[in-house]
């Protein structure tokens, strides 16, 4: 949206900074992408007054005008033929420099010297007219800067505005936000010429008749309401430089008074109009509708569109003359020959428009702003001011009062406020007159009712439908840099948070902590075994099927890094995995969670004399531990054919941690992952326990396990067995001989009583009792020095 800071001070009647004004927008969610000067390369040329004008004595073609500066008076060569005494014209003087780049000299021409140069419209870039030049209707006297003189200098704010604030696509929506931080009202600036006040339009169902032509709606549906007023005796020409000079400061090019004055409406207050000839009008009737069956009709650019049943059709008695909310049409426009203008102000569904710009594949003024939604509550204000500005500019009288076909009228919707809503939501406390205070200066009318505020929503705010919208403008009127930055206590509600994310965001907090850096990888890859779920519609060969674990996309990631040549990795993710299920049907997913390590153990440092450690498969089981505790699982991180698992109660796999292959380049060190199932039981609630006020015996216990036994099975035993008094057993050796049979494998057990020093004979009856069931159970032996 092109926004003139020109128009906006006089709306809000105050001279704006258009970088203060920038930032103000930014704070308020309309960041401003640009800001464009407009004209402001005229500071140099200055309004001066032709005295006389001679004809040229060496030159049939040229003139010699006397011209006053406000100072002295100067001759000037002109090749122009309108130039007349008594008149005002544009003057660059010497050294001044053109909008095109070119310095003004004094020089001879024809044996005179010209000081200085009148300039055409289309050297100081206000036109295309470069025949004449420029003749300025002004009261300003010789010598004022032209930028005083007339409302041309401006700067143009390119606003980046978002699909659900469609108010802030005029003028009048953004003055209206800027005025609620700048506690200015907003007042649409006075008409020149303005004839004063206009009809007020009468409302009916489905018909009506205004200035001798029937109007008629139909198509309910598609356009809920429709204004329609009449203007007769108007005389199509130029527009106004006032007028041309606010719809050039946006980029707009005028056309004439009438087009030009409904464009000024729809960058004013948002509301799109169209004109038509009323002498093109057969019947003379407009009818609202939906399109026939072989419809079709030339559009202002020239284009033959059909016009079908999917599309809201403005026609007259015999076939379509506009596009509803779209385009008018070729054969009704206004042209220098109108003398009686029907003027339409509408307002149109805007799903039925989206669908209709789709499918014609075009965009317009008009039909960007339907699509987001107009302000149904404020079209009679808009057309009224509409009919007094097309007088103003074109002259012409009304006829009669305005058409209102509005058959369902909709009243403006109320919502319930509650202060202790805002604070909650905001986290601070704000006065209920400092809220009411913050929604009136947006427009929005609040009063309380019943310990709360009923506000009802202006027309122009359907982006508001709920409590929590009000909520919001509270907050970017308060300024989202004024609400404190620490993170405050919050719980949303009673229930309880789902186990399985708090299990993830205690993983990444710990895996965080540890030094790895959180991986996001495709959930799609090649296939995985025969359990992967294939993808029906493939976007490639290499993403055709669900993965079935996290591993290897952390392996490609590990691939890519090295690829430019970076040896440190530290990576993990937590993610979804999937499996195809039997019998057919949906995957199923899980969650699972996996890493990835490489290169050095740490940072170098001069103490180390330069040289890497690199991490080794000791330090993945460590990683791993970390994580299943992390997770909750139940078990002891064991050994099993050369790699670290975990194994649930029935001995399924559900974890393992080991060297893992890649496409490794001959620098990089080796890379070690894990992976493990994330939705395992949940830690339980950590309960307070006082310091032990006895002290521990510990006992070492080395037993020789044979080939089929784990040492998950032992500690089964053991922790069975060592009943109460056993407070924790801890795994910390494991040997082979050669003619060792089995393996030897040690555990530390500490035991404790919370109520008595235990003595030695107390931990041997334990001891005894564990022994005895490992080797009637298992054919475990304790092992002798």
């Amino acid at each position: 949206m092109n926004v003139s800071i020109n128009w906006l001070s006089a709306l809000l009647d105050i001279k704006l900074d258009p970088d203060d004004v920038a930032h103000k927008l930014a704070m308020l969610g309309a960041p401003v992408e640009a800001i464009e000067p407009v004209h402001q390369n005229l500071a140099g040329i200055i309004i001066v007054e032709v005295e006389r004008v001679e004809q040229h004595p060496n030159a049939d073609r040229l003139t010699l005008c006397h011209v006053n500066n406000g100072t002295e008076v100067v001759e000037v060569v002109c090749g122009a033929t309108n130039v007349q005494a008594g008149k005002k014209y544009p003057y660059a003087a010497m050294g001044t420099v053109l909008p095109g780049g070119l310095e003004i000299k004094g020089r001879k021409i024809r044996g005179i010297r010209s000081n200085g140069m009148l300039c055409s419209a289309s050297e100081l870039e206000l036109g295309t007219d470069h025949e004449g030049i420029l003749e300025l209707d002004t009261d300003a006297p010789a010598g004022t800067p032209l930028l005083d003189a007339l409302p041309i200098g401006d700067f143009c704010l390119h606003v980046e505005v978002t699909p659900n604030r469609p108010d802030l696509l005029c003028h009048k929506g953004v003055a209206r936000d800027l005025g609620a931080v700048l506690r200015r009202p907003v007042k649409l600036p006075p008409i020149p010429g303005d004839p004063g006040d206009s009809h007020a339009p009468v409302q009916t169902k489905k018909s009506g008749v205004v200035g001798g032509v029937e109007v008629t709606l139909e198509d309910v549906e598609g356009c809920p309401r429709y204004l329609a007023a009449v203007i007769e005796g108007v005389t199509v020409g130029p527009s106004p430089d006032w007028l041309q000079a606010r719809l050039r400061s946006i980029g707009q090019r005028p056309i004439n008074n009438v087009v030009d004055a409904t464009n000024y409406m729809l960058f004013e207050v948002n509301q799109p109009m169209h004109a038509f000839d009323r002498a093109k009008l057969r019947g003379p009737k407009i009818i609202i509708r939906r399109g026939g069956e072989s419809e079709t009709l030339t559009l202002l650019d020239g284009e033959e569109r059909t016009v079908d049943s999917t599309v809201t059709a403005i026609c007259d008695a015999e076939h379509p003359v506009a596009i509803g909310g779209v385009m008018g049409g070729r054969d009704s426009e206004v042209s220098q020959q109108t003398t009686d203008v029907v003027l339409e102000c509408a307002y149109f569904d805007a799903k039925r428009i989206r669908a209709t710009r789709k499918a014609m594949k075009m965009s317009t003024e008009a039909s960007y702003r339907f699509e987001r939604g107009t302000d149904l509550q404020g079209m009679a204000d808009a057309i009224q001011r509409a009919v007094r500005l097309i007088i103003a500019v074109a002259g012409g009288t009304e006829a009669g009062p305005p058409v209102d076909l509005y058959p369902k009228p909709v009243k403006t919707p109320a919502i319930f406020l509650r202060p202790e809503r805002v604070a909650h939501l905001l986290g601070v406390e704000i006065s209920q007159k400092d809220i009411e205070g913050y929604l009136t200066s947006l427009g929005f009318a609040a009063g309380p009712k019943n310990g709360r505020l009923a506000v009802h929503v202006p027309g122009w705010r359907p982006d508001v439908a709920r409590e929590e919208d009000l909520i919001e403008e509270i907050a970017r009127l308060r300024g989202y840099d004024s609400f404190p930055t620490e993170m405050r206590p919050l719980r949303p509600s009673s229930v309880p948070s789902d186990m399985a994310q708090v299990t993830e965001a205690r993983v990444r907090r710990v895996l965080t902590a540890l030094g790895l850096n959180e991986a996001r990888t495709l959930s799609l890859g090649p296939a995985q075994g025969k359990e992967a779920q294939a993808v029906l519609n493939p976007l490639s060969t290499e993403e055709a099927y669900l993965r079935t674990d996290l591993i290897a996309g952390l392996i490609r990631s590990a691939e890519r890094n090295w690829a430019v040549r970076e040896r440190n990795i530290r990576l993990f993710e937590v993610g979804s995995v999937f499996h195809a299920k039997d019998g057919g049907g949906m995957p199923v997913e899980g969650r699972h969670v996996a890493g990835v390590i490489t290169g050095a153990r740490r940072p170098p440092h001069w103490s180390d004399g330069g040289k890497y450690v690199d991490f080794d498969r000791w330090d993945v089981k460590s990683l791993f531990e970390e994580a299943v505790q992390a997770v909750g699982a139940h078990g002891t991180v064991l050994e099993e054919e050369g790699r670290w698992v975990l194994r649930d109660g029935n001995g399924e796999l559900c974890g393992w941690a080991d060297e893992v292959d890649a496409d490794r380049p001959a620098w990089a060190a080796r890379l070690f992952g894990f992976e493990l199932d994330a939705v395992a039981a949940p830690k339980p609630l950590i309960r307070f326990q006082s310091l032990p006020v006895t002290p521990p015996v510990e006992r070492d216990l080395a037993l020789l396990l044979p080939a089929e036994v784990t040492a998950r099975q032992v500690e089964e035993v053991v922790a069975r067995r060592g009943g109460k008094l056993l407070e924790s057993t801890r795994l910390f050796d494991e040997f082979r001989g050669k003619d060792m049979k089995g393996r030897s494998v040690a555990w530390r057990l500490v035991f404790r009583s919370p109520d008595r020093t235990l003595r030695d004979k107390d931990v041997d009856v334990v001891l005894r009792r564990i022994l005895e069931e490992l080797k009637e159970r298992l054919g475990v032996e304790r092992r002798e020095a």
